[in-house]
């Protein structure tokens, strides 16, 4: 499956029983609505295709993973309703990602926000380089992270999440990341951390579909009412997003990137 426009794109390849799910965008590989619904669909592809024994999520370019969610669609967002479908978008994904009966491999090449940090945070197990720094930047605009938060604390707990989303204009860096559970392994440059996914997916590209797919419902036990609780949550942010303090803030880190 591809879907490319000049808004970025998504890419599902298959290889050697391993799926390869690609996104990109010019903007540091931000997630605008079309791109966060075509991402939710190659996954849930992904995860229906015989072909594909294991999952591997990455981004185009070298030293962004993601922006998470676009300045831009942000500020265009009218009224409640619009607000809750656009971050209805990152909650599809993580479902997603949740509900695959195959392991999700998050590549992170580079620095990674807001919603980025929940699609690595969402992912089954994630490898990361030196380059791939966290923030959760939600609170800086008026938001907050409600959407990801679920899955960022089911990976590091409430008090590292709770670090992340308060402080949220400072970034964390890739060895704060791993030893706190965000990220398996940390690689010095891009070469090695695609030799370490390789490697770990031809492993598991050779082990028991089954006993693979029942791992993982083990592993996400408890996350049965996602469905309900992150459209809450969406919910709760699309509110936020029209309010005085967002709209300016917004503004403002627009103003700041021009």
């Amino acid at each position: 499956m591809e879907s490319k426009s000049e808004l970025g794109g998504v890419e599902l390849t298959v290889e050697n029983g391993v799926g390869t799910v690609t996104f990109s965008h010019p903007a540091g590989n931000s997630l605008p609505g079309k791109l966060l619904k075509d991402l939710a669909e190659a996954i849930a592809n992904a995860g229906e295709d015989s072909r594909i024994r294991v999952i591997v999520l990455k981004s185009g370019g070298e030293r962004a993973f993601c922006a998470g969610a676009s300045f831009d669609e942000l500020m265009s967002i009218a009224d409640p309703e619009v607000g809750k479908r656009f971050f209805m978008g990152f909650a599809n994904v993580i479902n997603a990602m949740r509900k695959a009966p195959k392991f999700v491999v998050a590549r992170v090449q580079g620095k990674t926000v807001g919603g980025g940090v929940g699609l690595a945070a969402a992912a089954d197990y994630c490898l990361a380089t030196t380059y791939a720094s966290v923030k959760l930047s939600e609170l800086a605009i008026g938001i907050g992270p409600f959407v990801v938060g679920p899955a960022v604390e089911r990976k590091i707990g409430v008090s590292a999440m709770s670090q992340l989303a308060i402080d949220a204009t400072e970034w964390r860096t890739a060895g704060w990341a791993r030893d706190r559970g965000l990220f398996a392994d940390v690689f010095d440059d891009i070469p090695k951390l695609d030799a370490a996914v390789a490697k770990l997916t031809q492993k598991l590209a050779q082990s028991n579909p089954e006993a693979m797919k029942l791992l993982k419902r083990t592993f996400w036990k408890g996350t049965e009412d996602w469905d309900t609780l992150l459209e809450e949550r969406a919910a709760m942010s699309g509110t936020l997003v029209l309010g005085e303090f967002t709209r300016t803030a917004i503004e403002q880190f627009r103003s700041a990137r021009a």
